[in-house]
C-alpha cells in the first residue's frame, strides 16, 4: 500500500518492534528511526539492517536512521514511541520542546509505569499535553512481519479523525490496520497479556501439555478482562486483536520475550539469570507487580498474576506457582466477568 500523503514519521526506539514499525511506515511515507546506539543507526541507514535485534532481515531501503533525538523529531508529523516503559517518560521529556504543536503521538509500548501505575498514553497526555495520542497494538511478532507473513493490528486514538488519517500510514498489503476508540481497553490488554505469557511459558518449561496451555490462556483472558473492564475498558476489546489476538500470539510463540522468561523459570533458572541473558526488555516481569496493586485497588481476583508475581519477585519456583494455581478454588467460570454479579 502506498499513500500520497506527504507526512514524515519519526519512530523513537530501534528495538525489534520499533524497527519493524519504521520499516512498515517507510513503505508509505518518509520515516526516520531513532536509535540510542550510533552504530545501530548507522547500520540501519547504510546497510538497511538491524543485526542486533533482527539479524537476517532486510529493512526498507528508504528508511532513514539517526542517533540524534532532536533531529529525529523536529520535522516529524507523527511521533511513534517504541521505547520500554521504564524509559518512556524521560524520553518524552527530552523531546517535548522539539515536537511541533498538534503532532500525534502513537505508543508501541505494552507496559505500565512503575510507581504511578499509569498507561503510556496517560504519560503522553501528561508530558506533551495538547497532542492527539493513541497506540498501535495487536498480535504482531516482528520477525514474522518482516518475513512477509500477513498480520493485523489495532490503532486506537484519542481523535477518530486522526486515527482514520493515520490508518494508511501504518498499513501495507500484508499488514492490516483496524481502528478502535477504546484506548483504555486496548492499552491494558497489551500490558496485561505479557504477564499471562510468562505463566504460559512457565507451563511449557515444566513440560505440561496443550490442555494446560489452553487453560492458562483462557483463564488469563478472563483475568485481564475483569481488571480491564473495571478500569474502564470495553468488554469486546478483550475479545479482539488487542486482547485475545495478542494474548494467544504472545503465549504460544517462541519469539515472545515474556513467554521465554516463563519457560526459563519453568526450567529452573532464576529471574536474575534470565534477565541478564536477554537483550531486550520483557515488560511482563515489572508489570506483574503493578497489576497486583491495581487488582487489589479494584477488588479483582487474579490468581495467575499472583503466581507469576511470586515466581518473578518472591522466589517461588515455577512448580510451586503451578501447584498454587491448582489449589485455587474453582468457582463459576463467569464469576466476576462483565454483566455477571460475583
Amino acid at each position: 500500500m502506498v499513500t500520497t500523503m506527504r507526512i514524515r514519521v519519526a519512530v523513537i526506539g530501534a528495538g525489534s518492534w520499533g524497527t519493524t514499525v519504521a520499516h512498515l511506515t517507510a513503505h508509505n511515507v518518509p520515516t526516520v528511526l531513532w536509535a540510542r546506539d550510533p552504530q545501530v543507526a548507522a547500520e540501519v541507514r547504510d546497510e538497511h539492517r538491524n543485526s542486533r535485534y533482527l539479524a537476517g532481515f532486510d529493512l526498507h531501503p528508504m528508511l532513514e536512521a539517526t542517533a540524534d533525538l532532536e533531529e529525529a523529531v523536529c520535522t516529524a508529523d507523527v511521533v511513534v514511541m517504541g521505547v520500554p516503559s521504564h524509559g518512556f517518560r524521560t524520553t518524552l521529556e527530552c523531546i517535548a520542546g522539539c515536537v511541533r504543536a498538534w503532532v500525534p503521538f502513537v505508543s508501541l509500548t505494552k507496559g505500565l509505569e512503575q510507581g504511578t501505575r499509569k498507561r503510556m498514553t496517560q504519560i503522553i497526555n501528561e508530558t506533551v499535553p495538547g497532542h492527539p495520542y493513541g497506540l498501535l497494538t495487536g498480535p504482531n511478532l516482528a520477525k514474522e512481519i518482516l518475513a512477509g507473513d500477513a498480520a493485523a493490528a489495532v490503532l486506537a486514538m484519542s481523535d477518530a479523525t486522526v486515527a482514520a488519517e493515520l490508518q494508511p500510514v501504518f498499513a501495507t498489503n500484508l499488514f492490516r490496520v483496524y481502528t478502535n476508540d477504546d484506548i483504555v481497553g486496548s492499552e491494558l490488554a497489551g500490558a496485561l497479556k505479557n504477564v499471562m505469557a510468562i505463566a504460559s511459558g512457565m507451563a511449557d518449561g515444566l513440560g505440561t501439555g496443550d490442555n494446560t496451555r489452553a487453560a492458562v490462556i483462557t483463564r488469563g483472558l478472563a483475568e485481564l478482562t475483569r481488571l480491564g473492564v473495571a478500569m474502564g475498558g470495553e468488554p469486546m476489546t478483550f475479545a479482539g486483536l488487542a486482547g485475545m489476538g495478542d494474548l494467544v500470539a504472545t503465549c504460544i510463540s517462541r519469539q515472545s520475550r515474556n513467554r521465554h522468561v516463563g519457560e526459563q523459570l519453568g526450567r529452573g533458572h532464576t529471574i536474575e539469570q534470565i534477565i541478564e541473558e536477554m537483550q531486550q526488555v520483557a515488560e511482563g516481569v515489572k508489570t506483574a507487580g503493578v497489576v497486583m496493586e491495581l487488582a487489589a485497588e479494584h477488588g479483582i481476583d487474579m490468581p495467575i498474576v499472583e503466581q507469576v508475581f511470586a515466581a518473578c519477585h518472591q522466589g517461588r519456583t515455577a512448580n510451586e506457582a503451578y501447584r498454587g494455581l491448582l489449589r485455587h478454588e474453582a468457582r463459576h467460570e463467569l464469576d466476576g466477568m462483565p454483566g455477571r454479579l460475583r
